[in-house]
């Protein structure tokens, strides 16, 4: 798939997983994001879960068309984008690393080796440049572990945020994209509210077509839907006004009460009201959208 004319997706769509991170209900499966930037040199954004090494490295070899990459950009050392570092430093071995100064020391705690002779160290602000396309790093501490950064490509306005604006789901499945990137958000990121207003500042300064995440689709329409939500989300404010009513009934009596509320609300004008029976929610394993 083409992002942008020099910027390929190379990434795996994985549907044998039924629990994301050991705990999520994930349904339609889950994607696994990666990308080449193509220019006078190569860079290769992020790798992929391990179960898909063999997968993974021949989309990037068949993206690359015969050369060689240049860097690999390591942005998030989470195992489902980390996995296959080693793997790509063994298979391009004069391809320099880039990452944080906390993604290499990770990286020799995962791997054993933290690649001193072939790595790029990057902070805030700091630049890359492959030709017609200039990369620059913004960290995002917390969003969601301590060594992550983002990557702005100011050629093509691409950002590739990393974890941020991620969803659930696999990319060769149709769905809505609010309720599942809402339910990943709240699940993975919700806790770093103020990390991610932080990003967000850093964000509102760059001019931005194109979203690209390590999770879901490539956000390339109306992005200030899609970033109108992460404000609301990261701030804990409310999409639309309502009410919501949890509850569990053992008897069926606490129901007929929560139904009985319920009917008031609505009759008081209350423009929403979503009732959640939490062990039925719970059994199924599926949450409201």
């Amino acid at each position: 798939m083409n992002v942008t004319k020099d910027i390929r997706y190379v990434g795996v769509n994985d549907h044998d997983i039924d629990l994301f991170e050991g705990q999520y209900a994930v349904p339609n499966g889950m994607a696994y994001n990666s990308y080449v930037i193509l220019d006078d040199k190569i860079a290769v954004m992020d790798t992929v879960d391990r179960r898909f090494t063999h997968e993974w490295l021949d989309n990037v070899a068949a993206a690359l068309e015969g050369r060689a990459p240049d860097y690999l950009v390591v942005q998030h050392m989470e195992p489902d984008h980390s996995a296959n570092i080693l793997q790509f430093a063994q298979a391009y071995p004069s391809a320099t690393l880039v990452a944080s100064e906390k993604a290499f020391a990770m990286m020799g705690n995962f791997f054993g080796v933290a690649f001193e002779e072939r790595r790029l160290v990057v902070g805030d602000g700091d630049t890359l440049t492959l030709g017609r396309h200039t990369l620059t790093f913004r960290t995002a501490p917390m969003v969601h572990w301590p060594e992550v950064i983002v990557t702005y490509d100011s050629a093509d306005r691409v950002l590739f945020s990393a974890d941020g604006f991620g969803k659930f789901g696999a990319l060769d499945v149709e769905e809505d994209w609010a309720c599942e990137a809402r339910r990943y958000y709240f699940g993975i990121v919700g806790k770093y509210g103020a990390q991610v207003q932080a990003l967000l500042k850093k964000a509102a300064g760059l001019d931005i077509a194109v979203i690209c995440p390590l999770h879901g689709p490539v956000l390339k329409d109306d992005l200030g839907y899609y970033l109108g939500l992460y404000r609301t989300w990261s701030a804990y404010e409310v999409e639309t006004d309502g009410v919501v009513i949890a509850y569990t009934s053992v008897y069926g009596n606490t129901r007929q009460a929560v139904e009985r509320l319920a009917e008031r609300l609505r009759a008081g004008g209350c423009p929403k009201v979503a009732v959640n029976d939490l062990a039925r929610r719970g059994a199924a394993g599926k949450e409201a959208g």
